[in-house]
């Protein structure tokens, strides 16, 4: 996992505001359990063999199908931020109260943008809690990302060996998801067979480089498969000096689905969805691609004067939510109909 992938993040998905996290201060200690049993649907935030937030569609009544020809493979980011210094590096798998956060935070609002494009996997995994990507304890932060990654991976295996059976497959992911995915992608696609059922790789939320993989590269179009997709927004004119930014940086203008830097204006937004999941706001958020990140004019919504944060990481995904959907379902369709 190169360093591009471990950057640090500020990652409370939804809130917009932002407190001082203390997490984990001894070192770390291997937990009881070393591998997760997938088998048990408890162990998934989001299957198409239970009732889940993922199954959820925006100002709808309606779920999502679950007799779809694709699937999604999502991994949420981090949601394990809990203040105290006595924490362990990785939660417990059945951290009911964590778990909850999950499920109607990023699940929700996030995994549910690609439910009409696949049936949509997510599991459960103990994340990195939040000060891993900041600790000066380095050893310890790269072991509980091992642990994470692990149980990913073997989500991931579990998921291929009982429910794939050769169909397409979206991976997707945010923030710490991508710290995952990115990997994952490297592992089990890249250069591989199964490389041939990738539709497609969202990567949101963390720098990735262009050439991050040997076979997969950045996708020029909205209907282009098998390639990969990444950004990270920030305001318009802004530009953090703490994190890479430069050309050689992946981003995809989600309103366009291209790398061309030309501004793009929010009447192409089909939607965000933000703190209401009930209520698409349309054509609220604009993009441009500018030296390695997305910029975007801060939008107008209930109590956004209250946010004043120029790292708009907390909604890369919800800013363009209804594009990303739609997104999703043409590039599965684009994948069925060359498969006929």
């Amino acid at each position: 996992m190169i360093r591009y992938l471990l950057l640090p993040i500020l990652i409370i998905v939804l809130q917009f505001t932002s407190c001082k996290t203390y997490g984990p201060s001894s070192s770390y200690n291997p937990p009881e359990i070393l591998e997760i049993d997938y088998s048990n649907l408890k162990h998934w935030a989001a299957h198409p063999d239970k009732r889940d937030n993922a199954d959820k569609i925006p100002n709808s009544d309606r779920t999502a199908s679950s007799n779809l020809k694709a699937d999604v493979f999502f991994v949420h980011p981090t949601i394990y931020t809990s203040k105290g210094k006595d924490l362990p590096w990785n939660p417990s798998i059945t951290d009911a109260e964590l778990n909850d956060k999950v499920d109607k935070s990023t699940i929700l609002f996030q995994a549910s943008a690609f439910n009409e494009a696949g049936r949509v996997f997510a599991p459960r995994y103990r994340q990195a809690h939040l000060v891993s990507y900041s600790t000066d304890d380095k050893a310890s932060a790269k072991k509980a990302f091992e642990l994470a990654y692990n149980d990913v991976k073997n989500a991931f295996e579990h998921y291929l060996k009982y429910y794939n059976n050769g169909r397409p497959v979206i991976i997707a992911g945010h923030s710490q998801g991508t710290t995952h995915v990115g990997p994952l992608i490297r592992e089990f696609f890249d250069n591989t067979p199964l490389q041939q059922q990738l539709v497609a790789a969202y990567l949101i939320g963390l720098p990735v480089p262009k050439d991050y993989f040997k076979t997969i590269f950045p996708c020029e179009s909205a209907t282009e498969l098998g390639c990969a997709i990444s950004w990270r927004t920030f305001k318009n004119g802004f530009v953090p000096d703490d994190r890479p930014v430069d050309d050689s940086i992946l981003v995809t203008n989600p309103l366009t689905w291209t790398t061309d830097t030309t501004y793009v204006p929010k009447t192409k937004n089909l939607g965000s969805v933000l703190r209401d999941f009930n209520k698409v706001l349309p054509q609220r958020v604009d993009a441009q691609i500018h030296k390695g990140i997305l910029w975007a004019t801060k939008p107008r919504f209930p109590w956004s004067f209250l946010f004043r944060r120029k790292n708009y990481h907390i909604a890369d995904i919800n800013f363009y939510y209804m594009n990303i959907r739609e997104n999703a379902k043409q590039r599965v369709k684009t994948y069925l109909d060359a498969k006929n």
